[in-house]
């Protein structure tokens, strides 16, 4: 009887937490593309991103529980031509020893070799090749560029909500990503297992210049 107790609330323990990535958009991943270096037309504004006008977050989850997460240190731009959300580009320099989360044990051993190794890594970087007129419900723009994380180079491909207002441009995505597509394998714990699938949340408010 009491191992029979013990397995029910190991099952009622696991089936208490969904997996957050489950009801979410996944990424299409694919071979990192090529990069278009050349200098911004004169037509362009280049818009700074910055900690304080955006946030890098993320979602992660064992079966056990879930963890909220983000990135506190990170820089990049809007390259906005012509006025045009499908001309432009988005670039972001991500500091992984940055990463923060819902705890302190968590954030430590996030940065080590089994996780993000930010001694290794320090840096992970996002350069869109692509953005087009979004598909999806719910979403304006499906933006495709090469994602770097843990040395691990792929081409991403995710929707998004994208404004373009006078003051500012917005952009806003929610999607999964599998973390072993970035070398990310570490399993955890044989009673506690760590999913696969990663919550990725992009939140951009980048202001423009008053004209």
């Amino acid at each position: 009887m009491l191992r029979y107790l013990i397995l029910v609330g190991l099952a009622l323990l696991a089936s208490g937490c969904a997996d957050p990535a489950a009801n979410k958009p996944k990424a299409t991943i694919a071979n990192a593309a090529p990069e278009n270096n050349s200098t911004a037309p004169a037509a362009s504004e280049k818009l700074a991103i910055t900690p304080d006008n955006s946030k890098v977050e993320f979602v992660a989850a064992k079966v056990t529980r879930s963890h909220n997460g983000s990135f506190k240190q990170f820089s990049g731009a809007v390259d906005l031509v012509n006025n045009s959300v499908e001309s432009s580009r988005v670039t972001i320099d991500i500091q992984t020893g940055s990463v923060v989360t819902d705890e302190d044990a968590l954030t430590k051993h996030l940065q080590t070799p089994d996780f993000f190794d930010v001694a290794k890594f320090p840096k992970a970087t996002f350069v869109s090749t692509k953005i087009e007129p979004g598909t999806k419900a719910g979403t304006t723009h499906e933006v495709t560029g090469n994602f770097e994380l843990h040395g691990v180079k792929k081409s991403i491909t995710f929707p998004a909500t994208i404004h373009l207002a006078p003051d500012s441009v917005t952009v806003d995505a929610e999607f999964s990503i599998n973390r072993k597509d970035f070398g990310l394998i570490y399993a955890g714990k044989a009673d506690d297992l760590i999913r696969d699938g990663v919550v990725i949340k992009l939140s951009l408010k980048v202001p423009r210049a008053r004209p």
